[in-house]
């Protein structure tokens, strides 16, 4: 099957490289156009919604934070455009859904650890896209740091 648009999700840690890398090779390989994004989760979903305060400026610093991280991030890679890149707020899983919907991608990248056990009962990112996604998902299995 040959792809047209992949969209690539990272958490922006350096164990994420292969991933990219896995997901551009691929999007050379097919003449595709690609795509990151990187979640922020509200910090209320972090605490399960029940947080008596303020978090708005901490999730604005949040934010520029990520932003900043993604910037330096992508820049490793001259495959990607300024306008490939995404930052977006919320539930990881419904977000990679909308944007790889909204951007008409056909293949959505992202790591795994290839968690067994509980971690695996419990659930991961990578099994959350996976499931109701709009397109194919590609789950590379990122290395343990050392």
């Amino acid at each position: 099957m040959s792809y047209q648009h992949i969209l690539i999700a990272v958490d922006l840690t350096d164990e994420c490289h292969p991933v990219v890398q896995r997901a551009l090779d691929l999007a050379a390989s097919n003449g595709a156009k690609a795509d990151l994004v990187h979640i922020i989760e509200p910090m209320a979903m972090a605490f399960g919604g029940d947080v008596p305060m303020d978090l708005s400026l901490l999730q604005q610093q949040q934010f520029d934070q990520a932003k900043e991280r993604l910037v330096s991030f992508a820049e490793r890679y001259e495959q990607l455009g300024s306008g490939q890149r995404h930052l977006v707020y919320g539930q990881p899983r419904q977000e990679i859904h909308q944007l790889a919907t909204e951007l008409g991608c056909d293949l959505i990248v992202v790591g795994s650890h290839g968690r067994h056990g509980l971690a695996l009962l419990l659930g991961s990112t990578a099994n959350d896209v996976l499931h109701g996604a709009p397109c194919d998902v590609l789950a590379v299995r990122l290395k343990k740091p050392s």
